[in-house]
């Protein structure tokens, strides 16, 4: 019954760290996209400064070609402004005149906006870019630590799957098809018996039970169904009594009844 219960247990042990290795390599691809989609975030925001500093220059052009039309305006106009007849015409080419220099000042002070939002973008851009690059060698290495965790866990799985394969044959039919059966609904199959009670539930055995699996029975958990057994070496050993001793002497108490020196 001992060496059932250790095949059993090695079993669960085996079939534990399969799980684990598994559910590892699923979520391995699952960094990679975490890395991508960070580095993707980075590109979208230099993309998107990149195209602001774009407006910005074509605002500006804009702007001095508006301002250099105002100019050329305000020039004909004063020009004109010798040779007027009227009060009334000279009244109206001093208002076209003042127009224009307020438009020239408006469109002058847009743009000198502009290169203050240009400053503050190319510094911006550089931040984004320098993100950019640095989120592409985080991508590279994430990609050349998958690649090894990947291999290293196929080559872990593959051992396991050989000693659970071993295992298994060491085990009797009915008992790895009960193992099988438990292992698939509750997680676990076998589970330790401890301060008398089943270590997969958390609940409380019979003192019978307790008793048989004492004696080294491998039984069923009556809340769980788990297989039980109990491990001896999980008992801890109890300490030795230690001689009270007599302060500043380093003498033993003597104790009643016993021998003097």
């Amino acid at each position: 019954m001992q060496t059932l219960i250790e095949n059993l247990v090695k079993l669960q042990a085996v079939e534990l760290e399969r799980i684990r290795l598994s559910q590892d390599m699923r979520a391995l691809p699952g960094e990679i996209a975490g890395a991508e989609a960070a580095l993707g975030a980075a590109e979208r925001q230099s993309a998107e400064v990149s195209a602001a500093l774009n407006r910005e220059e074509t605002l500006r052009t804009r702007l001095e070609r508006e301002t250099e039309g105002h100019r050329q305006k305000a020039a004909r106009f004063r020009a004109q402004h010798n040779s007027v007849k009227t009060p009334e015409q000279a009244a109206a080419i001093e208002h076209e005149i003042a127009f224009a220099t307020a438009e020239i000042g408006r469109l002058e002070d847009e743009e000198l906006a502009s290169l203050e939002r240009t400053e503050e973008q190319e510094g911006a851009l550089a931040r984004a870019r320098g993100q950019v690059e640095e989120l592409a060698g985080a991508l590279e290495k994430t990609r050349e630590r998958t690649s090894a965790r990947q291999k290293q866990h196929a080559e872990q799985l593959a051992a396991l799957n050989a000693e659970r394969d071993r295992v298994r044959l060491e085990i009797g039919p009915e008992w790895l098809a009960r193992f099988d059966r438990l292992a698939a609904a509750r997680g676990t199959g076998i589970a330790r018996a401890e301060n008398q009670q089943c270590t997969g539930c958390r609940m409380g055995l019979r003192p019978q039970i307790w008793n048989q699996l004492r004696e080294g029975e491998l039984l069923a958990c009556d809340s769980c169904s788990r297989l039980l057994y109990w491990d001896p070496a999980m008992v801890a050993t109890p300490k030795q009594p230690q001689p009270e001793m007599i302060p500043g002497t380093g003498q033993a108490v003597r104790k009643p009844g016993q021998a003097g020196g």
